[in-house]
């Protein structure tokens, strides 16, 4: 399944996931940090979706409420609730 998710409240501007079975295929990231965000993407690769939202969610940068990996984490909850 393929998630095509617009962070608010960050920098980076739009964020495709792939997701099969249960696992975080690929992530990509438009805008934001773009070292930080490939850094990311590369940990949560082969990780299961719940996994992921575990470790990530609640992350804020600086003085945000949110973060990249938090939205990260928003966006494959999303996936899970639409299911």
């Amino acid at each position: 399944m393929a998630i095509n998710y617009q962070p608010q409240g960050v920098c980076s501007r739009q964020m495709q996931i792939e997701v099969e079975d249960g696992i975080v295929k690929s992530f990509q990231v438009a805008g934001g940090c773009h070292g930080n965000l490939q850094g990311i993407g590369r940990l949560v690769e082969g990780m299961k979706v719940e996994d992921v939202i575990q470790r990530l969610e609640g992350i804020r940068c600086g003085g945000k409420p949110t973060s990249c990996p938090d939205q990260l984490a928003r966006a494959l909850k999303e996936m899970k609730n639409e299911k």
